[in-house]
């Protein structure tokens, strides 16, 4: 059985409906069932990261998790992996981020600190890990959605700022395979998409796919910052939505050895079929990516 955390967001539901898919045994973390948008037939368990007391009859069971960490710190990581391991649990595939440290003197803050702090705790555990260490999510793209649903213009700061966008759909197909083949303890993966763009660039890309000519227009990062938090970011001071003026492109580090059968998602072919969240009325249904479990 394979429980994944984060099951709602972006890469925790592609976990699960790519299992589900597969005819892999999945359940499903949530905080109220409910409420959970889940395939027919997923079993949902009730059940909170933040509350680790929470988890026995989610990890019950269980011998494989899809880890992805939603809260803003690691304070709980410790009593949830104790959990785990108590219950039987012998393989995590941890969602992380690129940039994570690997020295053991360096302590990162926001993001990349909880990530860092989780991924010690793993490589200290008995646990078969394998780290996903993903660059920048297609999915961010949408922080522009009402922007480009308004007009023809985004305005953002680092126009020039690169990334090697992947989708969520190829984070959970290489973590699923993680976890269901062997040879991917102990992994640090670097997972990027194909090819690197710069944020105007990615405009460009997302206009194109809606058959319209976007542009993006530079912006201070304060005007930026004004207009990312009260939406709901949580940008800290120097970065804006993740992405800051020294990202100058995250190579796509795209080994074989690394994707194991998950193919890229070129975030041209990704908006074709996910136009509908920069459009005022759309019927494209969001889609992409592959299975690559089997």
């Amino acid at each position: 059985m394979i429980l994944v955390t984060g099951a709602t967001g972006n890469v925790g539901g592609q976990a699960v409906a790519q299992a589900h898919w597969a005819g892999l045994p999945v359940r499903a973390l949530v905080r109220d069932p409910a409420r959970a948008d889940l395939p027919a037939g997923v079993e949902a368990v009730r059940g909170d990261l933040a509350d680790p007391a929470t988890l026995g009859a989610a990890f019950a069971g269980v011998s494989e998790v899809f880890l992805v960490w939603p809260l803003p710190t690691a304070d709980t990581a410790p009593a949830v992996l104790d959990a785990a391991i108590a219950a039987g649990v012998r393989r995590i595939a941890y969602v992380s981020a690129w940039g994570a440290a690997d020295d053991p003197d360096e302590e990162p803050e926001g993001i990349l600190g909880f990530h860092t702090a989780i991924e010690r705790l793993l490589r200290a555990s008995p646990l078969e890990w394998t780290l996903l260490r993903a660059g920048g999510f297609a999915a961010n793209t949408l922080h522009w959605a009402d922007q480009i649903r308004a007009g023809d213009v985004v305005h953002a700061p680092y126009a020039q700022a690169g990334r090697s966008l992947i989708h969520e759909a190829d984070v959970a197909a290489v973590g699923l395979r993680a976890l269901t083949h062997e040879g991917h303890a102990g992994e640090t993966y670097h997972l990027t998409g194909p090819e690197t763009l710069t944020q105007a660039e990615q405009v460009r890309t997302i206009g194109a796919a809606l058959g319209r000519d976007i542009r993006f227009e530079e912006s201070p990062p304060s005007v930026a910052r004004e207009a990312y938090v009260p939406a709901g970011g949580a940008a800290a001071d120097g970065d804006v939505g993740e992405v800051r003026a020294d990202d100058t492109g995250q190579g796509a580090h795209r080994r074989e050895d690394e994707l194991r059968h998950a193919h890229p998602s070129r975030l041209a072919i990704v908006c074709r079929c996910r136009t509908a969240p920069f459009r005022l009325a759309g019927s494209c249904r969001a889609g992409g990516g592959a299975v690559g479990v089997g």
